[in-house]
């Protein structure tokens, strides 16, 4: 889900712990940072080495000259923001208020200050099987997003479209069918509920360093929770991530699209342009 969004982008960055991969014309690249050079967390500046950040985007996309800035949409790791499904009785018809109701009912869950924050949210369709109106929303430190946009605008684009990666790698799994999604990037670890199209359940987990354990104990209670709010055992588990740190005895098939096979650094730039060519 967008913050903003202008006409479509001609550069689509993601952003990782590990560097920054790039799609153009449907042809993805990575170039990983050859120093650490972004720490992803909700509440701090995530440009650690921003001259080390500056120069991999100059590598992968050379200045254009001063000509007139390119617009591009960037992709965020999950860490760096808060992703919340909310649910509500009922929800007004008047955005003002519902702007309001969503940081009422986010602030006490978020690191930092809601008065300080872009929220961005959008209702889903229908209701819940409890009755309930379901909203989704995507809260970020304001000094968190402004560094991320001034890396882009120095480098001459237009940062015009900002989501995060998990919910833009959501657009791969288009089928009705309940699923769990686990995402692994760098020691991050993402998992979301979906059912119908819609986001259940959005969990971000910092795993240091990830193993099969800690995974496992992060799975076994999400498809708890899933079984309990579905009313019924979700059967699929969609993984991206490195080989080798799954959970053994654990059924889980890999994300797929269309354009290739997508990783936990590039997922993102997947179910983009999975969305806009769709």
């Amino acid at each position: 889900m967008p913050f903003w969004k202008d006409p479509p982008p001609t550069h689509i960055f993601e952003l990782s712990e590990a560097g920054i991969a790039h799609a153009q014309a449907a042809q993805i690249e990575f170039f990983p940072f050859p120093q650490p050079a972004l720490k992803a967390t909700p509440s701090e500046d995530n440009l650690v080495r921003v001259d080390t950040a500056a120069a991999t985007l100059a590598r992968l996309v050379p200045q254009n000259g001063g000509k007139k800035r390119r617009h591009a949409a960037v992709l965020l790791p999950d860490a760096s923001a808060r992703v919340t499904v909310l649910d509500f009785d009922s929800f007004p018809d008047s955005a003002a208020e519902q702007l309001s109701l969503v940081k009422f009912r986010v602030k006490k869950t978020i690191p930092f200050d809601i008065e300080s924050a872009a929220v961005k949210y959008y209702r889903q369709p229908g209701t819940n099987r409890k009755g309930k109106i379901e909203v989704v929303a995507v809260t970020v430190a304001l000094e968190v997003l402004a560094r991320y946009e001034a890396l882009f605008r120095n480098a001459g684009f237009h940062p015009g479209d900002i989501t995060v990666s998990a919910l833009s790698a959501l657009s791969l799994y288009r089928d009705a069918e309940p699923a769990v999604i686990a995402k692994l990037a760098d020691n991050t670890l993402t998992v979301m509920v979906v059912a119908g199209g819609k986001l259940k359940l959005f969990r971000c987990l910092t795993l240091e360093p990830p193993s099969e354990d800690e995974i496992r104990a992060v799975l076994q209670p999400t498809l708890a929770y899933a079984e309990d709010e579905l009313g019924a055992p979700v059967k699929r588990i969609i993984e991206c991530g490195p080989a080798g740190v799954w959970p053994s005895g654990v059924n889980a098939e890999p994300l797929q699209s269309r354009f290739g096979t997508p990783n936990a650094l590039n997922a993102g730039l997947y179910g983009y342009m999975e969305a806009s060519s769709s």
